[in-house]
């Protein structure tokens, strides 16, 4: 007599606010097309937007999870998608399964910032299949990749981890929590420094001293200007903004070291993202303002294109200085939520 087919599978997937809530979206209708062909009817997928919250000692609480799975009618298997950074044993943790309560959870920055929805998708099904088999005992191994490893952890029968490489995936880490980060999203509220730096900037298109400096220094040093000034900025942002973080024990020191490296590529791509448009704006306004014959008189020479933007280089160089102290007195620029260690403190529950 043959085993009945299982009648089908209840989802759901559970996701941080943000970033992790629209991947989780993005990959509802694929994730159902593999879950039909993996398994019999009905099937059904929920996605709700849920923090994930941490304990003081930093460990998951997975309570919301269980009472969600309750709200919904126990389903078969609950994903938590989540973009804090988990690591064990210096390597990147990219999925744990916890098989009492039958939830699975995803790690989104150690997927990395690249092909991320096709990641995210096969370790969601990966998690799936070995919380409830198919019928036909699918092979689950055909969605894993070949830098990712599952390895069983010894409290308990079925508590699976799956890690990537510590070295390679410590640096897809790093991508990924940058790609969290959305520091393209994050350009919008430098506007006072944006203001403070256009300003300043602007005085290289009326004042001379600066069309015979900037045609005076060579293409090296106007780029080593360029990148010492955006250098400074990005410091200033990071100190002032208490954006640098420490590790409170020796155990969290590879992670805040995670942290930290994010955070300056963040602010690094806010800050190329603010100067090339502060460049952009500076080139546009010295090729409208700035007559050819004029300046030829005062630099000796026939302006070219180049000319034009070489003191739009310098005078970005100079505005950034000052757009960096422009963003101090602007109470409404707010780059605390910018960063992950930032984010993953306002998630721990208050000692006491």
């Amino acid at each position: 007599m043959s085993t009945a087919a299982p009648t089908g599978v209840s989802i759901l997937l559970v996701a941080d606010p943000g970033l992790p809530t629209r991947r989780a979206h993005a990959v509802k209708e694929d994730l159902q097309a593999l879950l039909n062909d993996s398994y019999h009817p009905p099937i059904t997928v929920h996605v709700v937007t849920e923090t994930l919250r941490l304990r003081p000692d930093h460990t998951l609480d997975l309570s919301t999870a269980v009472d969600l799975s309750e709200e919904y009618e126990h389903p078969d298997a609950v994903l938590l998608l989540t973009e804090i950074p988990r690591l064990t044993d210096g390597k990147p943790l990219i999925a744990e399964i916890f098989p009492t309560e039958q939830v699975a959870v995803v790690s989104c920055p150690t997927l990395g910032a690249f092909a991320s929805l096709h990641r995210i998708l096969h370790v969601l099904m990966s998690c799936t299949l070995r919380m409830k088999p198919t019928a036909e005992r699918r092979d689950p191994t055909g969605f894993d990749r070949r830098w990712t490893q599952w390895s069983e952890v010894e409290d308990l029968p079925g508590h699976l981890a799956l890690h990537s490489r510590a070295t390679t995936g410590g640096v897809r880490t790093v991508c990924g929590m940058v790609a969290g980060n959305e520091p393209l999203r994050t350009v919008p509220t430098l506007s006072s420094a944006l203001a403070a730096a256009s300003a300043t900037g602007a005085f290289g298109i009326f004042y001379s001293s600066i069309w015979a400096m900037s045609t005076y220094l060579s293409t090296p040093r106007l780029l080593g200007i360029g990148v010492l000034a955006m250098s400074a900025m990005i410091a200033w942002l990071i100190l002032s903004n208490g954006l640098w973080d420490r590790p409170l024990r020796a155990g969290l020191a590879r992670t805040v070291l995670l942290y930290n490296l994010s955070t300056v590529l963040t602010m690094a791509l806010c800050v190329a993202a603010l100067y090339l448009a502060l460049v952009l704006l500076i080139l546009a306004g010295g090729l409208i303002v700035i007559a050819p014959a004029y300046m030829a008189d005062i630099i000796g020479e026939h302006p070219s294109f180049t000319t034009y933007l070489d003191i739009a280089w310098l005078s970005a160089a100079m505005g950034v200085v000052a757009g960096a102290l422009g963003s101090s007195f602007d109470q409404s620029t707010d780059l605390r939520r910018l960063t992950h260690g930032q984010r993953e403190r306002q998630r721990r529950y208050s000692e006491g």
